[in-house]
C-alpha cells in the first residue's frame, strides 16, 4: 500500500439516542445514530405487525389452498 494516502482507522465512541454508547473503528472522530441494538423495536420484542388495512388476510383469504 501507499504510504501516506489512507485515513487514520481509529477507536471512536458511537452514541445513540437512547443514551447507550459503545466503542467501535472508524475513520470519523465520533458516531451519533438515533436506533441502536438497545432500542431498536425488532431487537428488543416489542416490534408489533400493523396490518391496518388487512392486506395480510386478503392476500392469505385469495391464495389459500381449498
Amino acid at each position: 500500500m501507499k504510504e501516506g494516502i489512507h485515513p487514520k482507522y481509529k477507536e471512536v465512541k458511537v452514541s445513540c439516542a437512547c443514551g447507550e454508547t459503545f466503542i467501535t473503528r472508524s475513520t470519523t472522530d465520533s458516531i451519533r445514530v438515533d436506533i441502536c441494538s438497545k432500542c431498536h423495536p425488532f431487537f428488543t420484542g416489542k416490534q408489533k405487525l400493523v396490518d391496518a388495512e388487512g392486506r395480510v388476510e386478503k392476500f392469505k383469504k385469495k391464495y389459500a389452498k381449498k
